[in-house]
C-alpha cells in the first residue's frame, strides 16, 4: 500500500497535495482498497463554498457507497472529468491521474492541519 509522504491526509482517508494556490484533493489508496472495484465518482458541488469535513460528493463501489468529506474549507473549483468515463482511475492510480477535486483553500494554512504520511500510517496501523 502506497502512502506517499509528500501528500497530507485526513482521519476519512481523502489526501491533500498543494498546487499552487490550490489544493488536490483525492481518496487514498488504502480507502480504494476498502471500496473494492469504483464504478462511479459523483461531485455536484463545483462553485461551492463548503466548511471542512462537508461532504463533497461520493464514490460508488461494488460493494458500498460513501462519502466524500472536504479536507479543508474552501471553494470546489474542479472536477476530474475522467473519472466519469473511467471511475476505475481511482483504484489503478488513486495519488495521480484518480484525483477527483481542485479547490481553493479559503486557508491555505489549514492544510498543516492535517495528518502526516506517519500520521496516517498509524491511523490505518500501517
Amino acid at each position: 500500500m502506497e502512502i506517499p509522504n509528500h501528500l497530507r491526509y485526513t482521519k476519512d482517508h481523502e489526501w491533500v497535495r498543494i498546487d499552487g494556490d490550490l489544493v488536490v484533493v483525492g481518496i487514498t489508496d488504502f480507502a480504494q482498497g476498502e471500496l473494492g472495484d469504483i464504478v462511479y465518482v459523483e461531485v455536484e458541488t463545483i462553485d461551492e463554498s463548503l466548511a471542512e469535513e462537508e461532504v463533497f460528493g461520493t464514490v460508488e463501489a461494488v460493494k458500498t457507497v460513501s462519502d466524500l468529506f472536504l479536507p479543508v474549507a474552501g471553494t470546489v473549483l474542479e472536477f476530474n472529468d475522467k473519472l466519469e468515463d473511467a471511475p476505475e482511475t481511482v483504484n489503478h492510480d488513486p495519488y495521480g491521474e484518480g484525483w477527483m477535486i481542485k479547490l481553493k483553500p479559503s486557508d491555505m494554512s489549514d492544510v498543516d492541519n492535517l495528518l502526516t504520511a506517519e500520521d496516517y500510517k498509524t491511523l490505518i496501523g500501517a
